[in-house]
């Protein structure tokens, strides 16, 4: 068992304060957006077994069966398949959706056939895998999730009476759902930018004087003046999370976390197409192609608890498996299985892994096969696979 080190992620929409407070951590003043927990290449964990600092990736590359056991190296290869994260937003994350399995390997294969570096920025594929996410509450935690019905829209967008929206209102009133969706989506994306500026700039004030369902659509734009994901969150079902409830946001469906602390999962992927709400590309063709366009419920998910006291939050995907245990002070002792590999996160308390104690913000890796017991009071989340 390893306490890790991990890098914090200094993106621009992160919150100062959320991530110093977690941690009993005076803020830098500047964005503390993700502290990321894993082996991703990107900002890998790093361990000390006694010879040094390392990568844990740089650990599991050296011999993955050790580290990982053989059933999940079976099945998902020689790396740890997911990376888990603390996520403190303080602004609007951009708007997006993510491939499935088999549209990641189509369109990696793609942009390498065509010579695209693997940098470049209007590279949409880094990987040739999906990129399922779920995301826990640690604070209130708003956010958008799926398309709503398209009425629903259409009397959103109605009332902002914003003569530029009409067409828009029209369309999703008058045509099936999926065309309406796609049809409004394309337009709104495709649109002179200079006019669509102008049409975001007059939506936001309406919705800044009408308040109520339009605040959040209001905030938005605040942060993004004139970008058309303003009005593509329109078509987005308007979420908020209490501590506890979670996410899952599988292929396809647009979303884009707008503000709160929470404990995200995901699979080992950068794949991301953009609706809006950033600076960077838009592949409207792609993101088109991706898009699910189909109204959906939002799908609150509430923790289902084992006697052990194991809070499942259950999904339909095996590259990650997300749980906790929120340990009363008279809790007992809790061997926790050792089949697969795992990362604990603790979120509150005083808990401990082993001889490890962990405060706010702590985390270790359990490699396959090493036996591991929880005692004392506290918060943790696990992390594992199911192999």
């Amino acid at each position: 068992m390893d306490r890790l080190a991990n890098t914090v992620r200094p993106y621009a929409w992160g919150s100062t304060t959320a991530i110093p407070a977690l941690i009993g951590a005076e803020p830098t003043g500047r964005p503390q957006a993700e502290m990321w927990l894993g082996a991703h290449p990107g900002a890998p964990s790093r361990v000390d077994r006694g010879t040094g600092d390392q990568a844990l990736s740089a650990v599991i590359d050296a011999a993955p069966e050790t580290e990982l056991g053989a059933p999940a190296v079976a099945k998902f290869g020689p790396r740890l398949p997911f990376l888990l994260k603390l996520l403190a937003a303080g602004a609007p994350l951009s708007l997006q959706v993510h491939p499935d399995l088999a549209q990641a390997k189509e369109g990696y294969a793609d942009e390498e056939r065509r010579g695209v570096p693997i940098d470049a920025p209007h590279r949409n594929y880094k990987d040739a895998n999906h990129k399922p996410e779920l995301i826990c509450a640690l604070t209130p935690f708003d956010g958008l999730c799926g398309f709503r019905d398209p009425a629903e829209s259409a009397d959103l967008l109605a009332a902002l009476d914003v003569d530029s929206l009409k067409p828009y209102v029209d369309l999703l009133r008058a045509h099936p759902e999926e065309a309406a969706l796609r049809e409004v989506l394309t337009a709104v994306l495709s649109a002179d930018p200079a006019e669509m500026k102008a049409t975001v700039t007059e939506a936001a004030a309406a919705a800044e004087r009408l308040g109520g369902a339009h605040a959040p659509y209001a905030s938005i734009a605040h942060h993004y003046p004139g970008d058309p994901g303003v009005i593509a969150a329109m078509l987005l079902n308007y979420v908020q999370l209490q501590p506890g409830e979670a996410l899952f946001l599988g292929a396809g469906i647009p979303h884009a976390y707008l503000n709160g602390l929470g404990v995200e999962i995901m699979a080992n992927s950068d794949n991301v197409l953009r609706c809006g709400l950033t600076p960077k590309h838009v592949d409207v063709p792609e993101l088109l192609r991706i898009v699910r366009f189909e109204a959906t419920e939002p799908g609150i998910l509430r923790p289902e608890a084992d006697p052990d006291g194991e809070e499942l939050y259950d999904t339909p995907i095996d590259e990650f498996r997300l749980s906790r245990y929120a340990r009363p002070e008279d809790a007992r002792p809790l061997q926790l299985p050792a089949t697969t590999p795992q990362i604990l996160l603790c979120t509150a308390g005083a808990p401990r892994a082993g001889e490890l104690a962990l405060a706010p913000g702590d985390s270790v890796f359990v490699p396959a096969g090493e036996s591991v017991t929880l005692t004392g009071t506290g918060t943790v989340f696990r992390a594992t696979v199911v192999a």
